[in-house]
């Protein structure tokens, strides 16, 4: 074969980048821009789309969920992004072994990569832009927090639009990411998974969720790029057969 033979999909917060904390700092500001009152309690965004999290905050607030409100929501969070992503690294850092992926995969003319996020695009784009990692995925064919509520059908969305490159079948997609939530986006899709205990999540917390991978974190370059390859139709490619 000419050309991918694999998509790759990362997640980002937990995967590649920690932010710690800055996520729900900026929920706060921009709820405040949006609805002129401070958000009550605190904001759980541990792996979950953007879709999802706004409908729960409008619910949890007494809001309607229209598409009004949540668009309002997600454009006031956009602009609290943009307006202090200069603070964003002081707030995180990228991952181990984060950057060498990105580098290796992206330079791998048998694989292309993109992102598979809870977060919306500009937020996502603002985050790795400012972290040195934007442009090493590419962003045609990445899917985002605020297309679908189901993780999951972020999956079909980025398959979808990595159609133009060619057909992916379930086996030559994989996820890479640190919850539960995409274990579950993985296996309802059917698509391969690589779980990595960088989160919030231990690799305990993503075994019991159903990952049958999970490294410690991305600084195992090796072992990382072998699962990758692990059991798609094309095989472990030949420069990597002596990993296996």
């Amino acid at each position: 074969m000419t050309g991918p033979e694999l998509l790759v999909l990362w997640d980002i917060d937990g995967t590649l980048i920690s932010a710690r904390g800055f996520g729900g700092l900026m929920y706060r500001e921009a709820f405040r821009s949006a609805f002129g009152r401070e958000l009550s309690g605190p904001v759980d965004l541990g792996g979950r789309t953007e879709a999802d999290i706004i409908e729960e905050t409008l619910r949890l607030h007494g809001i309607e969920h229209t598409e009004e409100a949540a668009r309002l929501l997600a454009d006031a969070l956009a602009d609290s992004f943009e307006a202090r992503r200069a603070e964003l690294s002081g707030h995180g850092e990228v991952l181990p072994g984060a950057l060498d992926a990105l580098h290796h995969f992206a330079g791998d003319p048998r694989v292309h990569q993109g992102v598979l996020t809870a977060n919306l695009r500009s937020v996502a784009l603002v985050k790795l832009e400012e972290f040195g990692l934007a442009h090493l995925v590419d962003w045609e064919v990445s899917s985002f927090g605020d297309e679908h509520a189901d993780r999951a059908e972020l999956v079909t969305i980025a398959r979808e639009r990595a159609r133009h490159i060619r057909p992916f079948a379930h086996d030559e997609v994989v996820l890479i990411g640190d919850t539960p939530h995409d274990v579950y986006a993985a296996t309802k899709a059917g698509v391969r998974l690589v779980a990595v205990a960088t989160g919030r999540n231990d690799a305990d917390d993503l075994r019991r969720a159903g990952a049958e991978v999970v490294l410690d974190d991305l600084a195992d370059l090796d072992e990382l790029t072998r699962q990758v390859w692990k059991h798609t139709s094309q095989g472990v490619p030949a420069d990597h057969e002596d990993e296996v």
